[in-house]
């Protein structure tokens, strides 16, 4: 396929009440930048896989923390929710699939957001990017929850040029309907957006700017110019996802860039993640890594994380201690100087990140979802020390991909369980330390572990909340608010 003149080149493929109190300490306030990368890849990125070209996510890696146990939920609205509120998503109705753009829900009031918290430190907040955290009430939108300013998306994907899902558009400046970028492609805007925010920052007060960027995302479009750099690459698809990573990778540059332009780069404390792992229909790639986005194995909750910047004693080594999404609410909290006095499922692991020792995490949830829907039917997973037990369907796929970049693929094939005979409701329990790729399933063979595992499971059950997911609302429809999806119906 040959880019065309516009400059642009598509692949279509089928596919809050009660605030918690902060109490302050006298320290040194860095500036953070909080960039979330969308649906990227364990190998996804040039520190993985020399293949991709991500010279500034490579740099600031390299000469950072790479954070080789950092967990996330399986899919964008869970993680966002327990990145933001520290929550884990099954206690707040989240925890199945994703929220809808007509779908009655947002992130509960009940919690502060992350925001809210570091405005109690004096901070400036501001967010470029994507929310999806439900949009159906104006209080449930971004600057009701604790940002300054916002640009960007509230829904869950939209055309990386013309800003529309399903025909209608979705691009918000606060809460205006943002109509003067079509044509021009998310991460462009977003970039300048950041820029806007930096150079006008006035230095004397703390930035926390959150910029949650929409590529990878599919679908799968990016400038030609990026599409360029992989001529070698004869599959389509990855051809794209590669050339999107790279478009992710130059707005990641041209951020910091502006960083230094400001004179604030020293003072600033740079966290990068990816919601989930790589989206496999959409050629994502989580390589050695089992499975992907929408499963509950590694590779769709294992992801690609590192910190950079101000407060860090120590840079240029990898971080093995267990972090999980929910966890980031507490140590940012604590790396500006404050501590949540009530974290929810919170935990601060600032100084352990800075001492480079072992978090005081040691078990957490990948997801409780009762809800049964096809190959998403039903699952549970929990991390306890070395070892994972998953109960019910893991997800979608479940095998092992390496990169396909040369052949044309046009469909990903479901591969079969580790024991085709075992039934839906079947167990797998794994030792993470001695097999991270989830090869070898000891269910039967360490009973005790075992038991024990799926007692915490039943523990964990009696907090679980049933899933929030209503269905469309005709109240929702875009034709009623002048062609834009828009809050003002719940």
């Amino acid at each position: 396929m040959t880019p065309d003149v516009t400059d642009r080149v598509y692949l279509g493929v089928t596919l809050m009440a009660n605030l918690l109190p902060v109490v302050i300490s006298k320290i040194q306030q860095p500036h953070i930048v909080l960039i979330v990368a969308d649906d990227l890849g364990w190998n996804d990125v040039g520190y993985h896989n020399p293949d991709v070209l991500t010279p500034n996510i490579d740099k600031l890696a390299s000469e950072g923390v790479v954070m080789n146990n950092a967990y996330t939920q399986p899919l964008c609205s869970p993680t966002r929710v327990a990145l933001m509120a520290g929550v884990f998503p099954y206690k707040v109705g989240l925890q199945h699939l994703v929220i809808k753009n007509r779908a009655a829900v947002c992130a509960p009031h009940t919690y502060s957001l992350l925001p809210e918290e570091l405005k109690k430190l004096g901070y400036a907040t501001h967010m470029v990017g994507k929310w999806h955290l439900g949009f159906c009430n104006m209080t449930c939108t971004p600057t009701y929850r604790g940002f300054d300013s916002f640009f960007g998306y509230l829904g869950s994907d939209e055309d990386h040029f013309t800003h529309t899902n399903e025909g209608y558009l979705d691009y918000r400046d606060n809460t205006d309907p943002a109509t003067e970028y079509n044509d021009v492609y998310s991460a462009y805007t977003f970039v300048d957006k950041a820029k806007e925010v930096i150079q006008t920052h006035d230095v004397n007060q703390p930035l926390f700017l959150y910029v949650a960027m929409q590529n990878v995302h599919e679908p799968l479009q990016a400038p030609s110019k990026y599409y360029d750099m992989y001529p070698h690459v004869e599959n389509e698809g990855r051809r794209f996802i590669s050339a999107m990573a790279s478009a992710l990778d130059d707005a990641v540059g041209k951020v910091t860039q502006a960083l230094k332009d400001k004179g604030i780069a020293e003072d600033t404390l740079i966290l990068f993640l990816s919601d989930n792992g790589g989206d496999l229909e959409n050629y994502g790639n989580n390589y050695p890594l089992r499975g992907g986005k929408f499963t509950i194995w590694e590779g769709g909750t294992r992801t690609i994380c590192f910190m950079n910047g101000a407060g860090l004693k120590k840079t240029g080594y990898t971080f093995s201690g267990l972090i999980h999404a929910v966890d980031w609410k507490a140590t940012l909290v604590s790396a500006a100087g404050g501590t949540l006095e009530d974290a929810s499922d919170s935990m601060d692991h600032w100084q352990d990140i800075v001492e480079n020792v072992a978090t005081r995490r040691t078990e957490f949830i990948y997801n409780l979802d009762d809800v049964k829907a096809g190959v998403d039917d039903g699952h549970a997973a929990i991390r306890y020390g070395d070892y994972k037990l998953i109960h019910g369907a893991p997800g979608r796929f479940d095998g092992w991909y390496s990169p396909d970049n040369f052949t044309n693929r046009t469909q990903l094939n479901y591969s079969q369980p580790l024991d085709p005979e075992t039934p839906s409701n079947s167990y797998w329990l794994f030792n993470l330390k001695d097999d991270p790729c989830e090869r070898e399933n000891l269910i039967n063979r360490r009973p005790g572990i075992e038991e024990k595992l799926k007692k915490k499971l039943e523990e964990y059950h009696h907090d679980m909340i049933p899933a929030n997911f209503p269905d469309d609302s005709d109240e929702a429809d875009p034709e009623l608010f002048d062609g834009v999806w828009s809050p003002g119906w719940c």
